[in-house]
């Protein structure tokens, strides 16, 4: 199947590849004069006497530029590069990938495959399984969560014990392996518009211990009693099941400055965690619960 909408594109990649090199070669031949004499003329003057000199080209250079339009060529007919021509030896991204994959698998699958046997929450304890699962964190993880796991606003702190789908061996495993698809409402319209907002955010800064206005911390309870406990329970302490947060410990993924929360509350909040099994693997998925559970219960440091 043709990686191309119409096979217009494929050949218009091919005239420009070919071509080019076809333009090449006669540009060149064109330029080298071999039979010129060293110091000839042209004919073009500057300055009353600076005369450009033609002479030809040295013949190592000249080589040079035609070894290099043969490797191009050898190139083209070996690998892709000239729109839907897949290259004599059928090279692709893909398949490299997975050669690659396939050889790392070959070495280390043995040593991750005697890791799976092991509890997660007994990995901790092992030396050569925390190194493998930090390495594996590094790659794969930290992007988000940052290089210390401390996460960043919208990506959480893997090492502060608090957890919106709970910190269990086996629920971090899950969360790694399958991934999270977590989903805040926006309720700016439901509450009333902006006042509305702003009394619900009172209301939940309150709940954290936070010196705010009392009267408006009273009418954002009634909202949040309304909305809100569905989701975050009467007192604010969350619910892991659905990975609504507590919002009574102080901790924000989003941030916790009162903009930041208003925000959140107004606009919602859409966080994706991808799942991960299918590309690492149990093994590997399996150690690096074990890493991550180790953050949050002082063994990796």
């Amino acid at each position: 199947m043709s990686d191309f909408t119409s096979e217009f594109w494929s050949w218009f990649i091919i005239a420009i590849a070919g071509g080019g090199i076809i333009w090449l070669f006669f540009l060149l031949q064109g330029t080298n004069k071999a039979d010129t004499e060293e110091g000839v003329p042209t004919g073009h003057v500057w300055d009353e006497d600076l005369q450009e000199l033609n002479n030809p080209l040295p013949r190592w250079w000249l080589f040079m530029f035609y070894f290099t339009m043969v490797f191009a060529i050898g190139y083209l007919i070996l690998y892709p590069g000239m729109g839907s021509f897949k290259g004599l030896l059928g090279w692709t991204e893909i398949g490299e990938y997975e050669q690659e994959v396939a050889d790392a698998d070959a070495e280390f699958g043995p040593l991750f495959a005697q890791f799976e046997k092991t509890p997660v929450s007994e990995l901790s304890s092992n030396a050569a399984a925390m190194k493998a699962g930090e390495r594996l964190f590094v790659t794969y993880c930290a992007v988000c969560h940052g290089s210390d796991a401390r996460g960043a606003p919208g990506f959480p702190n893997l090492r502060d014990g608090d957890w919106l789908y709970g910190g269990d061996a086996a629920v971090i495993e899950q969360s790694i392996s399958h991934g999270r698809a977590g989903v805040m409402p926006a309720w700016e319209a439901p509450l009333g518009g902006e006042e509305g907002v702003n009394q619900v955010a009172t209301y939940v800064m309150s709940l954290s211990g936070r010196d705010v206005d009392a009267t408006l911390a009273e009418a954002g309870k009634t909202k949040f009693d309304m909305f809100c406990v569905a989701c975050h329970q009467p007192d604010g302490t969350g619910n892991q099941a659905l990975g609504a947060p507590n919002l009574a410990d102080n901790v924000w993924l989003y941030g916790g400055s009162p903009r930041s929360i208003k925000e959140t509350i107004a606009k919602g909040r859409n966080g994706i965690m991808p799942a991960h099994s299918e590309f690492l693997g149990k093994a590997k998925v399996h150690i690096l619960a074990g890493y991550i559970y180790s953050l949050s219960n002082g063994s990796a440091e």
